[in-house]
């Protein structure tokens, strides 16, 4: 490989190393713009922008941390699945809070995780 520089007073060791980000990089632009609004917003200013590129390399982030343990279970455990996971316990939680008592944490729980397996995207059966 032939690496070049417009600063001639970086090493090729300092080279090398930028070239090694870049594919880590891409995959972050490349998950921040179809599922965290990168390739959404309009904005045109410094500081927006700033913001919500930050924004989004922050959430693919916490979405690859928060994916991790589930792909123990669901090894196909993708970012839909994770928003439909998320947005299901809304849903049962939301739903809970119209019963005249709320009911208690394990049932809760229990009732989230049949919720959020209906809204996965790569569902396959349950492992036993």
């Amino acid at each position: 490989m032939v690496f070049f520089s417009s600063d001639v007073t970086w090493g090729y060791a300092l080279l090398i190393d930028y070239d090694r980000l870049r594919f880590p990089l891409e995959c972050n632009f490349r998950d921040a713009k179809p599922y965290w609004g990168l390739e959404d917003f309009m904005n045109v200013h410094e500081r927006p922008v700033h913001n919500r590129a930050n924004l989004a390399m922050f959430m693919v982030n916490v979405s690859h941390a928060l994916i991790r343990p589930m792909r123990a279970q669901w090894p196909a455990f993708s970012v839909h699945d994770l928003k439909a996971w998320f947005r299901s316990r809304k849903y049962v939680v939301e739903t809970l809070k119209l019963l005249p008592e709320m009911p208690n944490a394990i049932f809760i729980e229990q009732v989230v995780s049949q919720m959020a397996v209906l809204g996965r995207v790569n569902h396959t059966a349950n492992p036993a």
